[in-house]
């Protein structure tokens, strides 16, 4: 099995998340790419699917993940039945870190407990 190919499901998320600049070139028995997402969260995505497939410190893998805009981790577009603590849970493990999100949305947010379907959110770091 090639690299590429033991490693496709990355590529693959990186083109699902629409990595820019990509690159890939296996040599020497190392696979490297790398390119251009626009979120830390995005990079730390596909970190975890390196290392869900070659481990903590992959010794077959070189990337190169850019990151587009480092003010914020991520946006996050409310969805049906979201919460801000189901949404901390999610970008940062702990519910209780809803408060960092709802601190980073006072222009649009004035209560933590309400937020509605279709708002964007600034995710912060």
């Amino acid at each position: 099995m090639s690299l590429q190919a033991k490693y496709q499901s990355v590529l693959d998320l990186g083109q699902e998340l629409g990595a820019k600049d990509g690159f890939v070139q296996e040599e020497n028995g190392v696979l490297k790419f790398g390119g251009l997402v626009a979120t830390a969260y995005e990079k730390d995505l596909l970190w975890d699917k390196i290392k869900s497939i070659g481990g903590d410190s992959p010794a077959d893998v070189i990337a190169d993940i850019r990151v587009e805009n480092n003010e914020y981790y991520h946006k996050h577009t409310v969805g049906k039945g979201e919460s801000l603590s189901l949404i901390a849970k999610k970008y940062y493990g702990d519910l209780m870190e809803y408060k960092k999100i709802f601190e980073a949305n006072t222009n649009i947010l004035s209560n933590p407990d309400r937020i509605d379907v279709g708002q964007e959110l600034v995710i912060p770091f």
